[in-house]
This record gives C-alpha cells, structure tokens and sequence, in this order.
C-alpha cells in the first residue's frame, strides 16, 4: 500500500490530515524495534563500569565504550540516511537489526581475548546497525500519521524505547555487574568471568535475528513523499530549524547519556549513597523508567499543549534538578539526579519532529543529519569524563546543564519553521 505523507510534516494542517488513514497495526508492530534499541544501547551503562573493572580503565578512558558507540551516529548517520532512500524504511530496518545482530556476536571472540580495542569495534558494528534502525524508524513513524500528532506518535512509540532502557539496567546487573568482584584490583580484575558479557549478547544477538525475520514478512505501508515546502531545489541546509534541531539533538543525547553513564559511579560516591556497583545499578533503571513514564504522559499532553513550550518546560525541569543534585547530599542528591529522566521523556521526539517539520523529500536525508547529530552521546560523555578526572563528577554536570539550557531555547524559539531565501 502507497501512501502520500500528508505535507511531511509540514507546517500545521488541518482538513487534510483527517483524511490520513489509520496505521495502528503498523505502529503497534515498531514498537518491537524502539524496545530493542533502547535495550541495546541502555546496556552501555552496564557495560561502562563492568570494563572499566576488567580493564582498569579511568574514567575517560571507560567512556570510549561511549564515544565509539555514538561516534557511529556521525561515521554512519549520512551512509544510512542514502541506504534508507534506496532500500525504503522496510528495507532500512530489516538491515539494521542483521548488522546489529552481527556486533553482538563480535563481543563473544572480544571477551575471550580480553581484548579492550575488539570490545570497541564490536561495539561501533552494533551501533551501526542501531543508526539504521534509528534513521528508518524515527522519521517513519513521523510521517505514518497527520503531521500535527507527530511529536505525539513519536514520544508514545518511544516510550517503547525507554521500556528497554528500564529494563536493561536490571538485567544487565543481574547478569554482568553481579559477577564484579568486591575490591576493584588488577588481581581480582583478572578473575572476573567473560561469560558474563558473553551470552547475554549472544542472546540479543539471535533475538535481533528472529525479529528481523518476523519484520520480513510484515506487510508496512509505503510511503511516497509530498513536496517539501519551498522551491524543489532548495538545499536542506538553508533550512534554520533542521540545523538547530541537530545542535538540539546533539545536546539532549550528549546530555542523557553523559547522566545515564555515570549514574553508578556518582551513587558509588561517599557524600552520596556510597552504594556498590551492583546496587547502584539497578538505581539507573529509577532514570530510564522516569523517561519511560514521562513519554506515555507525553503522548497525550503533546496533543494538548505547543509541543515547542512543553520541550522548553522540560529543559528548565532538568536544569533545575541538576543543580539540586550537585549541590546536596544523599538521597536527595541521588533522587533529583534520577528525576531528570522523567525530563528527559519528550525531548527527542519532540527536537526531532521539530526539525523535520516541512521537509517532504528531504525527510530521509534530514533524518540522516539528525542521527549524524546523535554523536553528542560520543562527544558530551567524554568531554564529562574528562572534567570528572580533572576535578569531580559534581563539577562535571556543569557539561549537561549547558546542553539542556539550550533544548530551553530551542523550545522556546530556535525550532520556528522559516522558508529559506530563494
């Protein structure tokens, strides 16, 4: 079944998009796709003090678990993007789950050679098979739908993403942060048992693999674009809004993750809980759980108030909490710092339809750019980490209260369509 995206997000309509017919069986079926990638790439927070323990690495060094993994996005988000146009969002899909499934078989050869550098490639394979699935995904769910629920449809299959990040912390700890040894020495690191990072990713593996096969016999609906607002030979780059909703992108999952990844070691801090790894870990679930609660509230207040005010509302919110964290002790420095992920819930859908609003064909390039932005969860963790071992991982928050200060602005203002000069 072809379809014509109804104005692709364009500028708001209204008449047009009530005779947009209904794509629930094909949205419930994505919301597989959005639990996996949240799961995959959630259990990086896992993965990070695991090798960190195992590798004796600082924290800088821990967080190139990080920077290869969302290096990815900038590497392969522009390649995805043309692969997606050529394959469709079917075929976009279908390959990111058969590449992605591939990296979690490399990380069986990596930790039996306990090897740091094959743990990292391994890694950059899976999370280019994420970035296919990101490209396809988001920007199909976008547009399966009138244009005005988009940030709405958007924030409520994600929510399906976040129900994967609640619940790999959990298992992650059950599985690979239960076997970390109590002192934290070479000695001991050298005891630590690989299979614990093992089969749990030869697990996702095959799941990936069996989900691609079930994906191959779904019949989606196609989708065929309308015009992109403005003359047909406008570059996508004039376009002001896309290019801030990439700074916006890169500063929500730079910000998210560089939180979400150190959740551990901050709570392992005396002056805040003093809690060892394998209970500090199933506290990161409190963060992800939060994003998953705040995107299926979400879902319906985006459909009730300006989806750019409730973005910057939200911005303020993180901003706030962070600085309450760092500021205090205890249990209040760890809880206001958990409740930043309720904060985070409708940034990303929101920032990104935001930015693809009004660009019809462009729409898979522009999805491609927006996932390019995604390096922010490379770039953000390390710089953090980099402060952290300068100075402390309190000091180090200054990184993600910049990052949400400017989502502030972009709700605010930045994300305002504009038809470029001709």
């Amino acid at each position: 079944m072809a379809v014509v995206a109804p104005s692709t997000l364009g500028p708001p309509t209204t008449d047009h998009d009530q005779n947009t017919p209904s794509y629930t069986s094909a949205l419930s079926s994505l919301t597989v796709l959005f639990f996996m990638m949240g799961f995959i790439t959630c259990l990086n927070d896992i993965l990070i003090p695991y090798l960190k323990s195992i590798f004796q690495l600082n924290y800088t060094q821990a967080n190139l678990i990080n920077f290869c993994f969302f290096g990815a996005y900038f590497v392969m988000g522009i390649p995805a993007g043309w692969l997606v146009k050529r394959l469709g969002y079917k075929g976009g899909m279908l390959t990111g789950f058969v590449v992605a499934a591939l990296g979690c078989f490399l990380f069986y050869p990596a930790a039996a050679s306990r090897s740091y550098g094959l743990f990292l490639a391994a890694l950059f394979v899976l999370a280019t098979g994420v970035v296919l699935l990101q490209v396809a995904g988001n920007p199909y769910v976008a547009i399966l739908g009138p244009a005005r629920s988009a940030p709405a449809r958007l924030t409520l299959t994600q929510a399906f993403n976040s129900l994967g990040t609640t619940v790999a912390p959990l298992l992650g700890t059950w599985l690979i942060l239960s076997h970390l040894p109590a002192l934290d020495t070479p000695q001991a690191a050298a005891a630590i048992d690989v299979r614990a990072v093992q089969v749990p990713y030869l697990g996702i593996g095959a799941v990936l693999l069996v989900i691609s096969a079930l994906l191959a016999l779904l019949k989606l609906p196609t989708i065929t674009h309308a015009p992109a607002a403005g003359s047909s030979s406008q570059s996508i780059l004039q376009y002001r809004h896309l290019l801030l909703g990439m700074v916006g992108i890169f500063a929500y999952v730079g910000g998210e993750v560089a939180i979400g990844s150190h959740i551990v070691s901050y709570l392992h801090l005396p002056e805040v809980m003093n809690m060892a790894p394998a209970v500090a870990g199933k506290q990161v679930s409190y963060y992800w759980g939060g994003a998953m609660v705040g995107r299926f509230i979400g879902a319906y207040l985006l459909n009730k108030f300006n989806p750019g005010r409730l973005l910057a509302f939200n911005a303020i919110g993180a901003v706030l909490l962070l600085i309450i964290s760092a500021l205090t002790r205890g249990e209040v420095a760890m809880w206001s710092l958990l409740a930043v992920g309720l904060m985070n819930s409708i940034m990303f859908a929101t920032i990104f339809t935001l930015a693809v609003a009004g660009l019809g064909r462009h729409t898979e390039q522009a999805s491609g750019l927006l996932n390019v932005a995604i390096v922010g969860g490379a770039i953000v963790p390390l710089l953090f980490a980099v402060v952290a071992d300068a100075s402390s991982l309190r000091w180090a928050f200054v990184l993600p209260v910049l990052c949400y200060a400017y989502i502030f602005w972009y709700g605010l203002k930045g994300h305002v369509f504009r038809l470029p000069a001709v």
